[in-house]
């Protein structure tokens, strides 16, 4: 349906059971984005996927992390745990945005359209974003209005993503049953930060 993007946050093995920010149904969650996509994704004129692919992002990684905001090492660029989880890579999305490189970056809009696995540098990166390989302008040029978002976690990079994509004019609906967050006391957090900013909240 032109006029609708589905924004998959940050479904890597990194952010699910077993990774180094491993969250409880993560992978359960992918499985659930996986059969969503398949039943639905006729209904979408843009769907993308949105990694951190952390090269050097200064303070987020830290080896004394305070979990607000500074990170044990995840989602590193090149490993395979940085990759899509084997349940959304299966899907043969076309757009993919890498984010994190050189800096923290939570949201999806902060990213830059990559479909490789290269390790790029600094200038490579801001080059891209100048040239207007953003998940805002792939929306734009689709002709989007509406975006849902699903994805991990909800308390953090899926909430980040659906506060700027309010904030960029589109109607944001997430799919609680198609996320999960960090703990359920941030979740509940998240959703009255989104809920706030316009964002509708249902199940899928």
């Amino acid at each position: 349906m032109a006029g609708k993007a589905l924004i998959i946050v940050d479904v890597q093995p990194t952010f699910c059971e077993g990774g180094e920010l491993g969250v409880d149904g993560g992978n359960a969650v992918a499985e659930r984005i996986a059969a969503y996509v398949t039943a639905h994704r006729g209904e979408y004129a843009v769907i993308a996927t949105t990694q951190d692919w952390h090269i050097e992002p200064g303070a987020h990684w830290s080896e004394h992390p305070d979990y607000v905001d500074t990170w044990p090492v995840h989602g590193k660029a090149g490993t395979p745990n940085a990759e899509l989880h084997p349940a959304i890579r299966a899907l043969d999305v076309a757009h993919h945005f890498k984010k994190g490189q050189y800096s923290a970056a939570y949201s999806g809009f902060e990213g830059i359209e990559d479909n490789t696995d290269r390790i790029q540098s600094r200038e490579e990166v801001t080059a891209a974003q100048s040239a207007g390989r953003t998940l805002a302008n792939a929306l734009k040029t689709a002709g989007v209005t509406q975006v849902d978002v699903v994805g991990i976690a909800e308390s953090h990079c899926v909430k980040e993503t659906a506060l700027d994509a309010r904030k960029l004019g589109y109607s944001v609906t997430v799919f609680e049953d198609l996320t999960v967050p960090v703990s359920e006391e941030l979740g509940v957090a998240a959703r009255k930060d989104m809920a706030a900013a316009g964002i509708t909240l249902r199940h899928s």
